[in-house]
């Protein structure tokens, strides 16, 4: 049905957009409060919860013009869209990055002579005396000056991420069903918000409150400590043990940290027994590994190029065992029969758009400088990427994915040398780094659930696509236009956090080593990568033939790398599995699931209650507490 998408809660899903593309950045960069870090946003989740107390209200007092389930689905879609785009996981490195290469170029450091060149001029702004107040702060970005300087870059990258996000969409219309009807996968991440639109009996259960009263009164407490230091603080956050280790080999175990966050405690419960073991055992494997490597001399253990091969393999699996879903639906671009009734769209408009994206994105890069089997080479290993962290979100509901340093630039530059590759191909892969610096807040896993919850809510029409890649449309326009008026007003290097004026070293700081130092291609780290893919085609093989191995391949992937995802939350996954372990094995599945409203209560305290603290530093432009 599409008359299920009421057009006012589109209207208003749009509004919500446009405030939560300011939110997340303003609380991002100002604060340091960043919202979209984990999986399950905090921003979106908060919303919600305001917008079902809304909806109580009106139901008491108008009933006829309260929200309906699908309305209410419909504006969390939409804000899901949205904070894939905002904040410090896309928009931010983005604007970053294009703000970068001509303001902090010196004569030191060659920039202008190495690869000014190869920047097109619809790329970004190079005049100085526009970045000045970009940079430094107190002026105004409604200055019609910079709005011109500006407005080509703003396009052109607000389109670029309009296509390319539209096209993931696409991807995941096709995959949809093989995922949701015929595997049946468990989509853990998307229980949450179902549960709190769709029950009616959820927030009256004792369990939930219980939960949310421990979660948030930590944090009601320790937002009181960063006003009263007085307060006693219960430090749940970060604690880093890993400078107590001082003598060799030991110190090896580099930076760790030990933390108790609730809500990351809240979210594990409803992983699977295996992969939650699996996440921190291998994360304390790679710990032992280099202690290991240390005290036989061994300095470089390819943890991040071993992490991009085995995302890779998993992504392509993904598309292995679900191959004669894609041919069957491939087939259909060719013949007049049409498979896709309950789809939102025919797969063979899914398709055509699938194309027209990608022919999009090629010439984009094609015209900005890129070759075409650098193009083809590069968006392939980030398909392959995308798709293997979709899959396991879907699966298994990961809490955090994030993997810095693991991306196509990185897989091109070890397999190919920077040398082969060329300095046109590396400058434009430089601009391209912040839709693959850390794949924290990626669209399409977050498409996916967002498909999850409108099949739930029998949403699935052509009115939920188009609010959809509305979202995205206003998103990416709003969250860039929010972002250079933040900049001029507070000074992306003199207010703000610094990432604005900071994340472009890492963009263009490996371009310059590139060019200055040629490389060729790292046989040494080919062979970790390929011993890696055959690992995780082993940890896939066992775990699909015998029920007893515990051992999970997406556990793995995700604690691979130098910069993981289980790098900040591993000691609250392995509380919470053990916690998980025990009540399944003294109560069994009827203890587990009654338990399933307290672990909830543990997400939704910390969200709530924090977002809480962040909205009242924002009005009283005081620092507050930050969950994450």
């Amino acid at each position: 049905m599409t008359n299920n998408i009421t057009i006012r809660a589109i209207i208003i899903g749009l509004i919500l957009v446009i405030i939560n593309a300011y939110w997340i950045a303003i609380s991002s960069e100002l604060w340091y409060s960043v919202f979209t870090a984990v999986s399950l946003f905090f921003n979106t989740i908060f919303c919600l919860f305001i917008l079902i107390l809304i909806n109580f209200l009106i139901k008491y007092l108008i009933p006829k013009k309260a929200f309906t389930w699908q309305e209410l689905a419909t504006m969390y879609i939409m804000m899901c869209m949205v904070s894939t785009i905002s904040g410090h996981t896309m928009m931010m490195y983005l604007v970053g990055a294009l703000a970068h290469p001509f303001w902090f170029a010196t004569p030191e450091n060659e920039w202008q002579s190495l690869f000014w060149q190869y920047i097109p001029n619809w790329f970004t702004v190079s005049d100085k005396a526009i970045l000045t107040d970009y940079f430094q702060g107190e002026s105004t970005f409604y200055n019609l000056r910079y709005i011109k300087a500006w407005l080509v870059p703003m396009l052109m990258w607000s389109g670029f991420i309009f296509v390319l996000f539209s096209t993931l969409l696409c991807i995941n219309v096709v995959i949809r069903r093989r995922w949701m009807e015929e595997e049946r996968l468990a989509y853990p991440l998307a229980q949450l918000p179902v549960e709190m639109m769709n029950s009616s009996s959820f927030f009256k259960n004792r369990l939930l409150w219980l939960g949310f009263s421990v979660s948030g009164t930590i944090t009601l407490i320790n937002g009181l400590n960063i006003l009263v230091p007085n307060v006693p603080r219960i430090p749940v956050k970060f604690h880093e043990v890993g400078h107590y280790f001082t003598s060799k080999p030991w110190d090896a175990i580099g930076w760790t940290l030990v933390d108790f966050h609730p809500f990351v405690i809240g979210l594990a419960y409803f992983i699977p027994l295996d992969l939650s073991f699996s996440c921190w055992f291998f994360y304390i494997l790679t710990k032992v590994e280099k202690i290991i490597a240390s005290s036989v001399g061994w300095h470089n253990m390819y943890l991040d190029e071993r992490s991009v091969s085995a995302w890779v393999t998993l992504g392509l699996l993904t598309l292995w065992t679900g191959r004669k879903h894609l041919i069957k639906v491939g087939k259909q671009l060719f013949t007049n029969q049409e498979d896709s009734i309950k789809e939102p769209i025919k797969y063979r408009t899914a398709i055509l758009f699938i194309l027209a994206g990608f022919s999009f994105i090629a010439l984009f890069c094609y015209f900005a400088g890129m070759s075409l089997w650098a193009i083809a080479m590069f968006f392939g290993v980030y398909i392959a990427m995308a798709l293997g962290i979709t899959r396991i979100r879907a699966a298994l509901g990961a809490p955090y994915h994030e993997v810095v340093f693991v991306n196509p630039r990185q897989f091109m530059t070890v397999v190919l040398g920077s040398r082969r590759i060329g300095p046109a191909n590396l400058t434009i892969m430089s601009f391209l780094y912040p839709f693959t610096r850390c794949h924290r807040s990626h669209p399409m896993p977050n498409q996916l659930e967002s498909l999850k919850i409108a099949q739930q809510g029998n949403m699935l029409n052509k009115r939920l696509i188009g609010a959809m890649i509305g979202s995205i449309g206003v998103g990416a326009i709003a969250s860039f236009w929010i972002y250079l008026v933040i900049a001029y007003k507070y000074g992306a290097s003199a207010e703000l956090h610094g990432w604005l004026s900071g994340f472009g070293w890492e963009s263009f700081n490996p371009l310059q080593s590139w060019l200055s130092h040629p490389t060729s291609t790292d046989k040494t780290a080919i062979a970790f990568m390929s011993g890696n893919a055959l690992f995780v085609l082993f940890l896939m093989a066992m775990h699909r033939r015998f029920t007893w191995w515990q051992f999970h391949p997406g556990g793995y992937v995700l604690s691979g790398g130098s910069w993981s995802g289980m790098f900040y939350i591993w000691n609250a996954m392995l509380i919470s599995w053990a916690i998980k372990y025990i009540i399944l094995k003294y109560g069994g599945f009827k203890a587990y699931s009654k338990g399933r409203p307290f672990f909830f209560g543990l997400v939704l305290g910390d969200y709530i209650i924090g977002c809480m603290w962040n909205i009242l530093g924002l009005i009283f432009n005081m620092p507050a507490y930050s969950i994450w």
